[in-house]
């Protein structure tokens, strides 16, 4: 079993930036891969991005150039500094590990994009 729990969501003004983090627990694969799902109001489900335990990165289009996603293969997190947000963007974002082939879901973070 994993646990994810994510931390950092909140209101931001359009171009400001935020940051997320998620740490992981539980018997973790060395290799897994994660990542940062979000799912606006009325929306499914979506990829923001996701990276691999060798640091190879994926972004979905709509945030590439202004999201980046790290990871701290030691502490078992992922965080996704988000920059010149726009409304969007506002969505619960869910941490996402895939883990020996299944996947595991956080509880969400709400980030809301407003002035």
């Amino acid at each position: 079993q994993v646990q994810l729990v994510e931390s950092g969501g909140g209101l931001v003004q359009p171009g400001g930036s935020l940051s997320l983090s998620c740490a992981a627990s539980g018997r973790l694969s060395s290799f897994n891969t994660m990542g940062w799902y979000r799912q606006a109001p009325g929306k499914q489900r979506e990829l923001v991005a996701t990276v691999t335990h060798a640091a190879s990165t994926n972004y979905a289009d709509s945030v590439k150039g202004r999201f980046t996603i790290t990871r701290d293969n030691a502490k078992n997190t992922v965080n996704l500094q988000m920059n010149s947000l726009e409304p969007e963007d506002t969505a619960v974002y869910y941490c996402y590990v895939r883990n020996y082939g299944i996947p595991y879901w956080g509880k969400g973070t709400l980030v809301t994009v407003s002035s």
